[in-house]
């Protein structure tokens, strides 16, 4: 029995040592592994040091909320969608590609966005493609866009003003529009789009041009009946200059 035991507990032994020892090793092979075929739900694209540079993901483990990425909290509202999420050399969030689509009760939408953005900002650029049916009628578009952003915009300022704002619309919709103003004269809020290329509601393809509130201020473009135009506005949205002119 005595010589069982003694057996038994080194035949153990040896065993686990073995198992430590394949599992180890399994870890520390050099070189790239290669796949035929991988199926993942969330990919982290990470430095040496742990900083997180892009995010691959699916809907489900899309970041939002109260997620932490390298010590910085995500946009808490955004909704989840698969897509990627690209950071910088200082772990801020500097752009992302997400699409998503679905049929509808009466049709469907989809859409897709590419976008780039200012250092610890906002979008600057984006791609963009909306496409929406409701029974027979069906919008669809798709534009590259250039924005100017705020010069003191950071993102942790924006989604304090952002609560700020929700809170204050509920209670007091004129006080809020007064903070607005308030943020946006101090450069830390705002923003407008100053161009466009692509295809607007309006089923006009063209090249358009704003000015730093956002407003229209010439457009040059085919409308929907095939013609060729170009129109320049005033400050308040009316065209005053048209070629060919208008009759």
């Amino acid at each position: 029995m005595k010589k069982e035991l003694i057996f038994l507990r080194t035949f153990a032994a040896i065993t686990a040592l073995g198992t430590m020892f394949l599992a180890t090793s399994a870890f520390k092979k050099n070189g790239n592994q290669k796949f035929s075929e991988i199926d993942v739900e969330r990919i982290n694209i990470v430095e040496k040091d742990g900083t997180v540079k892009m995010i691959i993901t699916n809907v489900d483990k899309f970041p939002n909320g109260n997620t932490i990425i390298n010590g910085r909290t995500t946009n808490e509202t955004r909704k989840k969608r698969s897509g990627m999420l690209f950071f910088n050399e200082d772990g801020i969030e500097c752009g992302g590609f997400i699409y998503d689509g679905a049929k509808t009760k009466n049709g469907h939408s989809s859409g897709l966005s590419l976008t780039y953005d200012q250092y610890n900002g906002d979008q600057v650029m984006q791609l963009l493609n909306q496409d929406f049916q409701e029974g027979e009628k069906r919008f669809v578009s798709t534009s590259l866009v250039f924005n100017d952003r705020p010069s003191k915009e950071t993102q942790e300022k924006n989604a304090e003003i952002t609560k700020e704002l929700e809170i204050l619309g509920k209670e007091n919709p004129k006080l809020m529009q007064e903070k607005y103003k308030q943020y946006e004269s101090e450069g830390i809020i705002g923003g407008a789009p100053r161009v466009m290329l692509g295809k607007t509601r309006s089923l006009n393809n063209g090249l358009f041009l704003f000015d730093d509130k956002g407003k229209p201020k010439a457009m040059f473009y085919v409308d929907k009946n095939n013609k060729a135009k170009l129109d320049f506005f005033d400050d308040n949205g009316n065209i005053i200059a048209s070629f060919p002119e208008q009759k």
